[in-house]
């Protein structure tokens, strides 16, 4: 006595033949008949006086039908419940991330699933390449966002469509600021702030090398107060810092030009909970649809 036959049993009272019942349920009515026949043996009673016109139900038939109904209506219930469970999505995604402007992937991607899940909540640790993969090993962040080739042994990573350039943030009314494009050889004997995360892409670089660095940073708001209050010109990302309108700063590409990818990264083999996953699946389909 499954839940089917008892919907079944259920439509035949309700229809109170048959064939009206065959007709509503589309099935047979030969197969709808033998299959009525199968549950009154199943329980050993009449449950219907099958008349001319409409059927009536035994004593037997009218304690069924209270049970069907009962029964059909729990199971409705349960499956309700289930599927609010399902799609009713909680819990946290953590995120680690320098800084750049493809983050926006990330925050779009934020945004476009708290607007169907309000209960999902962000946490946000800015921080270099070294920090962030300290954090992700040691399990405090389920994604980082980094800028350096990835260890496929180690991690999954879904590559960032857009590439960020390096730049000279420089106050508007300083000289080099005439300037359309900086070469490093221009910095020599100039105050230099570097980012930490920079540093990797200008390794090797004899100029690079005899440059003044005054400075070092991981966040670049820090390094423009920096730049703004006169300690040295910056080498950032560009993007990141609004140079337009009143800003005392402005920002000239370097050249040769250096461009690098982002990479959101996560161990290899883990569970995520159904908020992390969906974020995972979520980001993909941005990026296709990109």
């Amino acid at each position: 006595m499954d839940i089917r036959t008892m919907q079944y049993y259920l439509a035949v009272v309700r229809e109170g033949t048959i064939s009206a019942a065959a007709k509503a349920l589309h099935v047979s009515q030969p197969s709808l008949s033998r299959q009525m026949k199968e549950l009154e043996e199943e329980l050993g009673a009449a449950l219907f006086v099958r008349g001319n016109r409409k059927i009536t139900l035994t004593e037997e038939g009218m304690v069924l039908r209270k049970r069907a109904e009962e029964m059909v209506h729990l199971m409705k219930m349960a499956e309700d419940e289930i599927s609010q469970i399902k799609n009713h999505i909680s819990g946290s995604v953590r995120i680690g991330a320098g800084e750049s402007w493809s983050f926006h992937y990330l925050s779009r991607t934020a945004a476009s699933l708290a607007a169907e899940h309000p209960d999902i909540r962000f946490h946000i640790t800015s921080g270099d390449t070294q920090d962030l993969m300290d954090e992700l090993d040691n399990g405090l962040i389920d994604f980082a966002v980094i800028f350096t080739d990835v260890d496929h042994t180690l991690y999954q990573s879904i590559e960032l469509p857009a590439k960020d350039s390096f730049g000279l943030l420089m106050p508007k009314d300083c000289p080099l600021a005439q300037k359309e494009e900086i070469r490093l050889s221009d910095l020599k004997g100039l105050p230099v702030i570097v980012s930490r995360a920079a540093a990797p892409y200008f390794a090797g670089s004899q100029e690079m090398s005899s440059l003044n660095v005054i400075a070092t940073y991981n966040l670049v708001y820090n390094a423009s107060l920096l730049v703004e209050d006169g300690l040295g010109y910056a080498i950032c990302f560009d993007k990141l810092i609004n140079t337009s309108g009143d800003s005392p700063l402005c920002l000239r590409p370097i050249i040769p030009p250096i461009k690098n990818a982002g990479y959101l990264i996560w161990k290899k083999y883990q569970i995520f909970t159904p908020a992390v996953q969906m974020f995972i699946d979520r980001i993909r389909d941005m990026i296709s649809q990109d």
